[in-house]
């Protein structure tokens, strides 16, 4: 099965998955079949369990080693190692290759099922119980008629491998250094960040707040569609300016409910909405999707994990913006 063609039109609130799942043995030596989704964006290909070479040393023992696709070195991962599951043995193994935050990676899987097409409105946040359960690793759940399908957290998964590939919170010293001199140094801007992973919510704020920045947080995209409506009635019942109010927002793109595409399209086509500028905060941002964002009007799209160019961009952009509305 290759690369997937089928292109959704951006901001429909739409998403496609790859069905995969995971046979693992039970003590009673039983076969138990698990359901899994990733997002079709997020793969480059799925192919056969390939000749693997293994590594001198490795972050955890799931990371099985390396194989070689087109000239490229990609590291492979065995997903049921991750989630602490003994594998069933298959000669019918299958391999995904993903790609996002600009990495390629692969995953050991039992097989592949299909794509789904789903609306976000059909994606559950995970309770808490599945999310202990799961180490964190799953971000939603889809009820299929016969079984359950687990969105697994592929960034989360590589970011524990690797460290170095995590998000992590903005070095406020560095930043204000590097400010000192610039136009903006004393403003204070209002941001409302969108992200449905309470963790990565968390740390954004906590990285703005160190920025210089006065921080919304909103869990999803509907959550955030329902602020900013909130501060547009405020700012038409006061007869304010709306960017009195709020100048920037920052969204992730995937999210239950509403995604971050449906959200920037709504705000792009609302007659008080639209002065604010919009930046696509996601792992999906690639040179092969960026199109997407521009399809909506995102006014900047930076690429998970660079919270300091975030941070750079929302600045700019609160800025330029205060001072084209003030010509």
């Amino acid at each position: 099965m290759a690369q997937t063609n089928i292109l959704l039109e951006s901001g429909t609130n739409e998403l496609e998955i790859v069905e995969f799942f995971l046979d693992e043995s039970l003590p009673s030596g039983a076969k138990y079949t698990g359901y899994y989704g990733v997002n079709v964006a997020k793969v480059l290909e799925i192919i056969r369990l390939p000749k693997v070479t293994e590594l001198p040393q490795t972050p955890h023992p799931c990371v099985m080693g390396t194989f070689n696709l087109r000239n490229k070195v990609v590291p492979l991962v065995d997903l049921c190692a991750w989630l602490g599951k003994e594998k069933f043995p298959s000669d019918a193994d299958k391999v995904v290759v993903t790609e996002f935050n600009n990495i390629v990676n692969a995953f050991l899987v039992s097989g592949v099922n299909r794509i789904h097409r789903l609306s976000w409105e059909r994606i559950d946040p995970p309770n808490r119980q599945v999310s202990v359960f799961s180490g964190e690793s799953v971000t939603g759940v889809v009820r299929m008629e016969d079984r359950i399908l687990f969105i697994l957290d592929m960034e989360k998964i590589i970011g524990d491998l690797n460290p170095s590939l995590a998000l992590r919170e903005l070095d406020e010293k560095a930043f204000v250094e590097e400010r000192r001199e610039l136009p903006d140094k004393d403003m204070v801007f209002r941001v409302l960040v969108a992200d449905d992973s309470g963790t990565i919510r968390n740390m954004m704020v906590k990285s703005l707040e160190r920025a210089g920045f006065e921080v919304t947080a909103a869990i999803n995209g509907r959550d955030a569609w329902d602020a900013l409506s909130r501060i547009k009635e405020s700012a038409v019942a006061e007869n304010r300016s709306l960017l009195e109010l709020m100048h920037v927002v920052i969204s992730d793109i995937e999210m239950p409910a509403m995604d971050g595409h449906s959200l920037t399209k709504r705000i792009k086509e609302d007659p008080v909405l639209r002065e604010l500028p919009v930046i696509l905060f996601s792992s999906l941002i690639t040179e092969s999707l960026r199109h997407k964002g521009l399809a909506v009007g995102a006014d900047e799209q930076v690429s998970k994990p660079d919270m300091k160019i975030l941070a750079e961009k929302a600045r700019e952009l609160a800025y330029n913006n205060l001072v084209a509305k003030q010509r």
